[in-house]
């Protein structure tokens, strides 16, 4: 038995549990030995408190309080996956001892992938949780944290409502960033039953966006080394056959898209921190064909602040649409104009448009493909990092970070469609008529003017790229929705984010829900192995992700 071992927790958390000798079923179905007695609460210290607490009042898995005479998925405080939430059974001993046995047996598409083979060790776990009771094991679910990573797994849904947020400052705001460590021996993404996850490269250079190319080619904004990278996947979608440099020499590169839309493109467009450039390009290229154009030669006033700009092209090819995030975190410092002067601001720029320092910040550019024709799409959009088109509805669609600041819970970050004129806030209100105490009745004529977004996301989940799937490969039910990454907290006390979530909707209209569909990166607390930051479709239906922590690629597939 190795000494350093993942265990994927009953909700697909992946955690390491160091020098432990468990009862696992190794490859050929034998039992590995224990070094535990046979003793209740000895083996569930060794083996089910990493996941469930020292005190069975849940950790990375839900609280086993009570559990014995409890109804399947029965903690109120837990989010479970999808497999578990259909149970219909109550945990009595003759249930659990089946469970144990072989989680999967009992519930198809279960996430535990520990059992315990040996019957006598069974009963003594089972005897040990029937001495637990369960007095507090009907508190009412959280309205405020949403679990955080704790509760994330495959299939697990999340609905975050303007009705429960809570006051400004109702927590105090922490500095809580994760230490990226090397992936756990073994360590792989847990994902939903029937799909796959695989290691498709290594070593990359920090890699950001990724868009796939009409032939198949994955393009990477590897935004640290200011280059754009090919990956050319092995006609087997094992791995990238080659890597090459498409372009280099760029001012920390984002954004990229291919033009006219279809599956001839001529143009390799790049959005930088102030600029969006364009490289000539046909199918199969790998490397540039001719030097840069320069699209657009300044986005913003200032450069600084949030730096990632992406773009894309409306279905038509007639629109470009451009990201720009704020400069700051609320627009601190921002000047005092007189009424007059902000309404004559506000004629060129859009309601709810920021000057100075600010001016064309938080916004949603559009322009026409060559770069002419400049206008504001919508404002008030603190960092629309993640930049996309609905391919049939045809609506514009962001992944925005909120503000930092104002506690775990506040401001929650979300996903939208954008509306052409529209206002979402920032800074001076957030999420409808919300205000931020930082600029207390600076603002007042804005009351009602403020888009309330259409799905909301746990508070500081750092939402980056945002991908429609238009592939055939995913069941029915996958193809529908938004995949985004997000890339993980720092402002929050309680871990979250670093996941791939499933932003669902019907008929290509936003239901308000999102679904985990890739989690595990975190460890515990204090440490991760990857910060999910791409995601984008793959000519033959496979789902690329990339994560810019230990600088790989994943690429997941249906079976």
């Amino acid at each position: 038995m190795a000494q350093r071992i993942v265990v994927v927790s009953a909700v697909g958390a992946v955690v390491l549990v160091a020098g432990a000798a468990l009862w696992l079923r190794s490859r050929d179905g034998r039992d590995a030995p224990s070094t535990a007695a046979i003793d209740g609460r000895a083996l569930y210290m060794e083996r089910c408190a990493v996941c469930h607490g020292k005190d069975v009042e849940g950790a990375q898995g839900p609280s086993l309080r009570g559990i014995v005479g409890r109804n399947a998925g029965g903690d109120a405080r837990f989010g479970y996956s999808r497999a578990m939430r259909a149970a219909t059974w109550t945990w009595d001993p003759a249930t659990l001892d089946r469970f144990l046995d072989e989680p999967s047996a009992l519930v198809p598409g279960t996430t535990m992938a520990l059992s315990t083979r040996s019957a006598p060790e069974r009963k003594a776990l089972i005897d040990y949780l029937a001495t637990v009771k369960g007095a507090d094991d009907k508190a009412p679910p959280s309205t405020s944290g949403h679990g955080g990573f704790r509760s994330d797994g495959p299939g697990v849904r999340h609905r975050v409502t303007v009705a429960e947020l809570p006051a400004p400052f109702a927590t105090e705001s922490v500095r809580n960033n994760a230490k990226v460590v090397d992936p756990p021996p073994g360590a792989e993404p847990s994902v939903p039953p029937g799909f796959h996850a695989a290691l498709f490269a290594k070593d990359l250079k920090g890699p950001r966006l990724l868009r796939a190319a009409p032939n198949g080619d994955l393009f990477v904004a590897a935004s640290d080394a200011g280059e754009i990278q090919v990956l050319r996947p092995r006609p087997d979608g094992s791995g990238a056959e080659s890597v090459e440099t498409f372009a280099k020499g760029l001012d920390d590169p984002f954004g990229i898209a291919f033009f006219p839309p279809g599956p001839s493109p001529q143009w390799v467009y790049v959005a930088e921190v102030n600029a969006v450039r364009r490289y000539p390009y046909a199918n199969g290229d790998k490397t540039a064909r001719g030097p840069a154009e320069t699209v657009v030669a300044r986005l913003a006033a200032t450069g600084g602040g949030h730096t990632m700009r992406d773009l894309a092209f409306s279905n038509d090819g007639r629109r470009m649409f451009v990201s720009v995030g704020s400069a700051s975190n609320v627009a601190e410092g921002l000047p005092v104009l007189a009424p007059e002067a902000i309404r004559a601001f506000e004629a060129t720029n859009g309601v709810g448009s920021t000057w100075g320092a600010e001016e064309r910040r938080a916004d949603v550019l559009a322009f026409d493909p060559d770069g002419k024709n400049a206008r504001v799409f919508a404002t008030g959009i603190r960092n629309c990092s993640g930049l996309t088109v609905h391919p049939k509805t045809h609506d514009v669609w962001c992944a925005t970070n909120e503000r930092d600041k104002l506690g775990d819970d506040l401001v929650p970050d979300y996903v939208t469609r954008v509306r052409e004129g529209g206002f979402y806030g920032w800074p001076w209100y957030y999420l409808g008529d919300h205000e931020d105490p930082r600029h207390a009745g600076a603002r007042r004529d804005l009351a009602g003017k403020s888009v309330v977004p259409d799905v909301l996301l746990q508070s500081h989940s750092a939402p980056l790229q945002i991908s429609f799937y238009e592939g055939t490969l995913f069941p029915p039910e996958y193809r529908e929705g938004a995949y985004v990454a997000l890339h993980g907290s720092w402002n929050r006390g309680g871990r979250t984010g670093y996941k791939i979530v499933r932003v669902l909707t019907q008929a290509g209209v936003p239901t308000g829900e999102y679904e985990d569909f890739m989690t595990g990166f975190v460890i515990d607390d204090a440490k991760v192995w990857a910060r999910p930051v791409g995601v984008t479709a793959g000519k033959d239906g496979a789902l690329f992700v990339g994560e810019d922590g230990n600088g790989t690629i994943w690429r997941v597939t249906y079976r």
